[in-house]
C-alpha cells in the first residue's frame, strides 16, 4: 500500500471517528488530549525509587506506595492519589483496570500496582465490586502472579476468556469483537502497561495494552501496528472511558520484546502516570531509546521498528506526541 493511499485512508478514518463524537478537530489541531480543559501541556509524571524492586523481584510495597502514588497525584494535579481519583472517577463507575500480563511474570505490570490503584479507587468511594483487573484470559493473570476473583465480594479480577461481543465493529484502520465487558458493565478504564520493546511495534506501553481487548489481534500488526493501535485507542468503548495510563517501569525491556528477554531487561524501578495517553507512550519511547543508546543499539528508527502509530494517535487527537510539548516531570 502506498504511502499517499494509507494517508488518505487515516484521514477517512478521522473524520468518521469525529462523526462519532469521538475528535473534536480543534483539539486534534493542536495535539490537546480531551481530557485537558485547560489546553496546557500534557503533564507525564514520573517517580523511580532506588530499591522499589529487587533482584529477586521482591516489591517493596512502601516504596512502590509513595512513587506511584506521587506519580498519580501529579498527573491529575491534586495533592494526593486519593484526591486525583475523586477528580477522575464517580462513585457510581465500574472501573476496569486493563492490565497486560501475555508476557509472564518478570515482563507483566507487577499486582502491587493494579492493588494500589483498586485501593485509592475504594478510597474515593468506589465499590470494591465495581473494580475489575482483567486481561484476556485468567491463565495469564494467574501466570503474572493476579490472584483470579470472580466473585461479587472484594475487588474482581478476571480474564475475558472469549467472551467477546458477537457483532464485529469497525475502528478504522481494522475490525474486532470487543470484550463484552467493556462494551457493557465498565464505565471507567485505567491502563496499566509495561515499558518494554515490541518486535513489530516499536514499543509496547499504554496504548499498546488495548490489544488485549479484542478477539483478534493477531490481525492487527501490519505495517508496525500503524495506524491499528491509534485508532483502536481511539474507538469509544475506550476513548470516552478512559481516565489514566500508567506504565510499570520497574522492570524494563528495551530489545527482544514483547516476550520476556532477561539479556535486555533492566530495573528502571520506576513508573510512569499521565492523562494523556499519547504523551506517556511518547515518553515510554524516549526512555527505552536512551537505554538502547547506553547499550550500543541501534534505534528503534535505524532498526526499521519506528512505533509511527505514536503520531497517528496525535493527529487523530488522542494526545500530544512531541517530547518537547510534554511537561516530563519528577516526583
Amino acid at each position: 500500500m502506498s504511502i499517499e493511499r494509507k494517508r488518505r485512508q487515516l484521514l477517512q478514518g478521522l473524520a468518521a471517528l469525529a462523526g462519532l463524537g469521538v475528535v473534536d478537530n480543534a483539539h486534534a489541531a493542536r495535539g490537546v488530549p480531551l481530557m485537558n480543559p485547560s489546553g496546557g501541556r500534557p503533564v507525564v509524571a514520573r517517580a523511580r525509587r532506588d530499591g522499589v524492586i529487587d533482584a529477586r523481584g521482591v516489591v517493596d510495597r512502601g516504596k512502590l506506595e509513595a512513587m506511584l502514588g506521587g506519580a498519580v497525584a501529579r498527573a491529575a494535579g491534586t495533592a494526593s492519589p486519593r484526591e486525583a481519583f475523586g477528580r477522575l472517577f464517580r462513585p457510581s463507575d465500574v472501573v476496569g483496570i486493563k492490565v497486560g500480563t501475555l508476557a509472564g511474570p518478570g515482563l507483566s505490570p507487577h499486582p502491587e500496582v493494579a492493588a494500589l490503584l483498586a485501593g485509592w479507587l475504594q478510597q474515593a468511594g468506589v465499590a470494591a465490586n465495581k473494580i475489575i483487573i482483567w486481561d484476556r484470559t485468567d491463565g495469564e493473570l494467574e501466570r503474572a502472579g493476579f490472584p483470579v476473583n470472580r466473585s461479587e465480594t472484594g475487588v474482581r479480577c478476571l480474564g475475558t476468556n472469549q467472551d467477546y461481543d458477537w457483532t464485529p465493529r469497525e475502528w478504522g484502520a481494522g475490525g474486532s469483537c470487543f470484550a463484552r465487558m467493556l462494551l457493557y458493565e465498565m464505565t471507567a478504564l485505567i491502563s496499566v502497561g509495561v515499558m518494554k520493546d515490541h518486535d513489530l511495534a516499536g514499543i509496547s506501553a499504554g496504548m499498546k495494552n488495548w490489544y488485549g481487548a479484542i478477539h483478534n489481534p493477531n490481525k492487527q500488526h501490519a505495517n508496525g501496528c500503524d495506524p491499528q493501535v491509534a485508532y483502536l485507542a481511539a474507538y469509544p468503548p475506550i476513548r470516552n472511558k478512559l481516565r489514566l495510563t500508567v506504565v510499570d517501569g520497574l522492570v524494563a525491556q528495551c530489545q527482544g520484546g514483547p516476550a520476556r528477554s532477561p539479556r535486555w531487561a533492566w530495573p528502571y524501578q520506576g513508573v510512569l502516570a499521565s492523562l494523556d495517553p499519547v504523551a506517556i507512550d511518547a515518553i515510554a519511547w524516549k526512555i527505552i531509546e536512551e537505554r538502547r543508546h547506553e547499550l550500543g543499539l541501534k534505534t528503534l528508527v535505524e532498526d526499521q521498528r519506528e512505533p509511527k502509530w505514536i503520531a497517528s494517535a496525535a493527529r487523530l487527537g488522542l494526545g500530544e506526541n512531541r517530547v518537547e510539548h510534554i511537561d516530563l516531570v519528577d516526583t
